[in-house]
C-alpha cells in the first residue's frame, strides 16, 4: 500500500518543490491524478487555484466532481490526491458518495493515495485528530483507517499568540496542541503523529518516513517524542 500524507501550508517555493519531487517519486510514470476536492465549497477555483500553485507536480488532473460517475472513476484510476479543507465536510461527501469503501478498497489494492491536511486526516483511522470545526455532521468520525495512527497536520508546538492591528503580539492562553492531543489520547488509545507545516509522510507496508520538517509523536501514557526530518517512524509507533 503507498500512501503520501501531507501536512499542508505548501505555500513557498521551497515546500511546493519538495512535494513535487516528493509527488513524481510516489506516483512514478503514470499520467493522470484523480483529484477529490471535496473538502472547500467552490470545487472549480480549488482545482484553478491548485494548477496556479504548480501543486499538481506535472501531472493531469481529473477533478473527481466533474467525472459523470464518481464510484467508477475511483475504481479506474491511476492515482489519487484528496485535498485539504474542512475534514468534516470532505467526510461527509466522501459518505454522501458512497466512496469512502471503494477509496479504501483501492488504495489497499495498490492505487497510489495523496492526501494534504484534511485528505490526510482521512486516510486515518478517525478524523479525532483534525482542527477543523464541525460544520456538518458526517455519519461517523470513522475515516479510510489507511494507516494504524492519527495525524494532527499543521501541528504546532508550544503555546500560541496572536498579533492586534497594531502589529503587537499578545499571548494567547487557550489551549495548546499538546494539550489537545493529551485530552485525545485520555479516551482514546491510538498514536498520533503532530505532523507541522510542509511535513510529509512516506507511508510503504510498514515503514513511514518523514520527509521535510520535524514531527512530534504522541502515545497514551508516554512523554512525546520529537523525530528530525529523514527519521523512520515506524520505531516509535505500535502496531505498525
Amino acid at each position: 500500500m503507498r500512501v503520501l500524507l501531507g501536512s499542508g501550508g505548501f505555500r513557498t517555493p521551497e515546500r511546493i518543490a519538495l512535494l513535487s519531487q516528493t509527488m513524481k517519486s510516489h506516483f512514478g510514470t503514470i499520467r493522470k491524478l484523480l483529484f477529490v476536492p471535496y473538502a472547500l465549497k467552490d470545487h472549480d477555483q480549488y482545482v484553478q487555484t491548485l494548477l496556479q500553485r504548480g501543486l499538481d507536480a506535472g501531472y493531469e488532473i481529473q477533478p473527481l466532481h466533474l467525472q459523470p460517475d464518481p464510484v467508477k472513476a475511483v475504481w479506474n484510476a491511476e492515482g489519487i490526491f484528496v485535498g485539504g479543507g474542512n475534514t468534516f465536510r470532505l467526510l461527509k461527501t466522501l459518505y454522501d458518495l458512497q466512496l469512502i469503501d471503494v477509496i479504501r478498497t483501492k488504495v489497499k489494492g495498490g492505487l497510489p493515495y495523496l492526501g494534504v491536511s484534511a485528505g490526510c486526516n482521512i486516510a486515518c483511522p478517525s478524523i479525532k485528530t483534525t482542527n477543523d470545526m464541525p460544520i456538518v455532521e458526517p455519519p461517523t468520525l470513522q475515516a479510510l483507517g489507511l494507516v494504524p495512527f492519527q495525524v494532527n497536520p499543521h501541528y504546532v508546538q508550544g503555546a500560541m499568540s496572536y498579533q492586534d492591528t497594531a502589529g503587537n503580539y499578545h499571548a494567547h492562553f487557550g489551549e495548546t496542541r499538546d494539550d489537545r492531543l493529551r485530552e485525545f489520547h485520555e479516551e482514546n488509545a491510538t498514536p498520533v503523529i503532530g505532523l507541522w507545516e510542509g511535513g510529509i509522510l512516506d507511508c510503504d507496508g510498514r515503514h513511514v518516513k518523514l520527509i521535510g520538517t520535524p514531527a512530534r509523536v504522541f502515545k497514551r501514557g508516554e512523554a512525546p517524542v520529537d523525530v528530525a526530518a529523514g527519521e523512520e517512524l515506524s520505531s516509535y509507533l505500535s502496531g505498525l
